[in-house]
């Protein structure tokens, strides 16, 4: 009202200030009696419609979900009919700082590279047991297409057969693989700093034709597209997750790879990788066949005393003659599980559902001897016979006494 009080200082009545400004001429004397500028009486607050919610959604920012995509998309529901802004605004706030470091960014050609790399998501049992599990993940650097799956191992074995479900996933294979200087790729360097690569690793990459590059040390900025990935992974996939067996969360996975990430419009190119996928398909390299492939499939493990071969927790039984120590080569399949000796398949067993269960096959034992693997032959020592000493008598010692002294 500061206009009003320079209209009165004008000299203007109250009458003409009331019609300059619209206002009553009660108002424009109540402002002129007033000892100071009257205030407007407060407002009772109004409701929102997340008021509801906010402990659920306090309770699930302390558990570190702040993206508010799957805020909203958790609180929908529950019958939340707010807006995405509203739950934005008081969000906001409740997040924790972080800090951005500067990087360039480097563009590719379709087909010439895909980054690749490991996570660990945890997660939590009936019980309350906190667990983690291992996530692969790998994008296409051209069409930012993600392929993403879990595993409970973080071996070379699984690494390579991540590879390939990522390769067959996307329809092919890059030029380039870019990774950072994990032990599954590169195992140290030597004295002229050249990488002493892993050598299986070497070789499924040889074998596929695709070349290995790898970060600078110190410098996950360098892959950030799969970085991006892999929290892009913790932060709209996990927290939603909830999984009975590995089978399971990886469906659940696969799915969210074609419904959500690869769907979506992307913040860098602005288009969907699906589609960009659809082109860059067209020039990475065809996979090998099935035969040459299935090596890599499959998995060392030894022989156990009684026969059976430990994998993901389960036993799986091979047909006799078999040796304790022995090395065959797991292949899981369809649900499947097939062991296999050299280029011969020996036995194929249902995949177990559940941890400890024991698959027995039916010639497990068929050739096992009952003498076989008795206790050896102990060892024994020699006990010789008593040495007897001729006895001789005194006259014969003095008469050979004699004979010396005469010498």
């Amino acid at each position: 009202m500061k206009r009003l009080y320079e209209l009165h200082g004008e000299g203007r009545s109250i009458r003409e200030i009331a019609r300059i400004l619209g206002i009553s001429r009660n108002t424009v004397r109540r402002y002129l009696r007033a000892t100071e500028v009257p205030k407007p009486a407060p407002r009772a607050a109004r409701g929102s419609k997340r008021d509801p919610y906010k402990e659920f959604i306090l309770q699930r920012v302390a558990e570190g979900v702040e993206n508010c995509v799957v805020l909203l998309r958790e609180l929908r529901t529950q019958g939340y009919e707010g807006g995405y802004t509203i739950l934005k605004e008081f969000v906001r706030p409740l997040r924790r700082p972080r800090s951005i470091p500067g990087t360039v960014r480097f563009e590719t050609q379709p087909g010439q590279q895909a980054q690749v790399d490991w996570g660990s998501c945890a997660y939590t049992l009936p019980d309350g047991t906190v667990r983690r599990k291992w996530v692969f993940a790998m994008v296409l650097s051209w069409s930012r297409a993600l392929y993403v799956e879990f595993v409970d191992r973080a071996d070379t074995a699984t690494f390579i057969r991540c590879h390939l479900n990522a390769f067959r996933y996307f329809g092919g294979v890059p030029e380039t693989c870019l990774y950072d200087r994990t032990k599954l790729v590169v195992l140290g360097l030597d004295e002229n700093g050249e990488p002493k690569w892993n050598k299986r690793f070497l070789d499924f990459a040889l074998r596929l034709g695709f070349a290995i590059r790898l970060c600078q040390g110190y410098r996950p900025q360098t892959k950030g597209r799969v970085e991006s990935g892999i929290k892009y992974v913790k932060s709209n996939f996990w927290p939603a997750v909830r999984f009975t067996d590995l089978d399971d969360l990886n469906r659940q996975a696969l799915a969210w790879c074609d419904t959500v990430a690869n769907v979506r419009i992307h913040g860098t190119t602005h288009e969907r990788p699906v589609d960009r996928l659809a082109i860059e398909r067209g020039v990475l390299r065809p996979l090998p066949s099935q035969e040459r492939l299935r090596p890599w499939l499959r998995e060392p493990r030894q022989v156990g005393r009684d026969g059976y071969v430990q994998w993901e927790r389960a036993w799986y039984g091979l047909p006799w003659p078999w040796r304790p120590g022995q090395l065959v080569q797991v292949q899981p399949g369809e649900g499947v599980v097939e062991l296999w000796v050299g280029d011969q398949r020996v036995a194929v067993h249902p995949r177990a559902l559940r941890p400890g269960q024991r698959f027995t096959h039916p010639q497990q034992w068929a050739g096992l001897s009952a003498k076989s693997g008795g206790p050896r032959p102990e060892p024994r020592a020699v006990q010789w016979p008593t040495v007897e000493v001729e006895r001789r008598s005194l006259s014969t010692y003095e008469a050979l006494a004699e004979a010396v002294s005469r010498r």
